[in-house]
């Protein structure tokens, strides 16, 4: 009974891990390679035909539209390259002069051809055929390899549909959100007590090092955004895209404020150290303000992360209500601020600031906001669209797609 128990908990743990990133490329990969390798030794004329399983494992990546646009650039960085050996074969051999003129003339055709972080290949490409003695088979093999290595990448990703990578970003967009309250509600805390400045400032540095965290989400973010272009398995890619990505900017807007609000705390100990930030009187009402901020933040990075429309409606209707209470708790601190302020108005900048922040952040999680900027940027990507590739959307409107996206909306 304990080996089956163990093995049902491996088994669980093995399926777990099936979405990793690194285990889906290293599988893809392989799989792509070795099938590569075993046409290519059916269609090529070289013993050992290692262009193909070579490109098809720089080819083949997590998403359906990278390993078409990198199938693309690859196969004419190769191409390309063959054809820059087969001139200078015809004129001169290999030799040191040579090969300066190859490698040279390599980068410069393929910045020409744009093939982007392939540029290199276009000149190892031409090196490698240049360096052979028959350079009209080799050049032809090369090319066919090529080939069957990018059309094997491209028919793993077919035959095996590439995950959805949004609930990867969601997860990142939620944690994101989760270190945000952990450090408001830390400064929160601490609003009462006499802190030193040396605390204020480890939670500034604290705040600025949220930067390098909306840095991992949205690379996280582009891969699911790159997993939902020309994926079979997603309707509505484009209304996803946007959400999450609007999603994300109101975070990292949501950040920066942050920041700035935790340089004002620091400010406002240097003025007042060794006492408190804030009076006995609104000191609690500031610590209750940041802890519904922070309840708030969470609510939004759960509403831009949920895809069932029910689950999304009970996420919006909770958020709404943590608003609503933040923006009275913000009511009655500016009341008493100010009756503070009108007795003692030494630092009346930076307690207005407190409320400038705050407000910042209360209006950039507000549900109107939100469904604006949302309509705004689907708006401006259609337009795009329509206006790169015309003839594409006169089709979607003849099957009714302008008639989904607004039902979406």
């Amino acid at each position: 009974m304990l080996d089956v128990r163990q093995w049902v908990v491996s088994l669980v743990r093995l399926l777990r891990r099936h979405r990793d990133p690194v285990v889906v490329q290293a599988l893809r990969s392989t799989v792509a390679a070795t099938v590569a390798y075993v046409i290519a030794k059916w269609l090529s004329p070289e013993p050992a035909p290692l262009t193909a399983p070579l490109t098809a494992l720089l080819v083949v990546q997590v998403t359906l539209f990278a390993t078409l646009k990198t199938s693309i650039r690859r196969v004419n960085s190769v191409v390309a390259g063959v054809l820059v050996a087969i001139a200078f074969s015809q004129l001169v051999g290999l030799t040191w002069w040579s090969l300066a003129l190859v490698i040279l003339a390599g980068l410069g055709v393929g910045h020409l051809v744009r093939v982007d972080e392939f540029v290199a290949e276009v000149a190892i490409s031409a090196m490698l055929v240049l360096g052979v003695t028959s350079v009209g088979s080799t050049a032809w093999a090369r090319i066919v390899e090529t080939v069957i290595g990018a059309a094997v990448g491209m028919g793993c990703n077919l035959l095996l549909a590439p995950p959805v990578w949004t609930e990867r970003a969601g997860e990142s967009i939620e944690g994101l959100a989760r270190r945000m309250r952990q450090l408001m509600l830390h400064m929160g805390e601490e609003v009462a007590d006499g802190i030193p400045v040396a605390r204020a400032a480890a939670r500034l540095h604290e705040a600025r090092r949220l930067d390098h965290d909306i840095a991992d989400v949205d690379a996280a973010l582009r891969q699911a955004e790159d997993s939902l272009r020309l994926n079979p398995r997603v309707r509505e890619g484009l209304l996803h895209r946007v959400v999450l990505r609007t999603g994300l900017d109101t975070l990292e807007i949501c950040t920066v404020v942050l920041r700035v609000l935790a340089r004002t705390f620091t400010d406002l100990t240097k003025q007042r150290a060794p006492g408190p930030l804030f009076s006995p009187q609104t000191a609690p009402l500031v610590q209750q303000l940041l802890s519904e901020i922070s309840d708030a933040v969470v609510s939004y990075a759960v509403l831009v992360t949920t895809d069932v429309s029910m689950s999304a409606e009970s996420a919006e209707e909770r958020l709404a209500a943590e608003l609503r209470q933040a923006a009275a708790t913000r009511d009655k601190l500016a009341q008493l601020l100010l009756e503070e302020v009108q007795r003692d108005a030494g630092h009346w900048q930076l307690l207005g600031a407190v409320l400038t922040e705050v407000d910042r952040i209360l209006d950039e999680m507000d549900i109107e906001h939100r469904s604006k900027r949302l309509l705004e940027e689907l708006d401006r990507l259609t337009r795009e669209r329509r206006e790169r590739r015309p003839r594409l959307a006169r089709i979607g409107d003849r099957l009714g797609v302008p008639v989904r996206l607004r039902r979406n909306r």
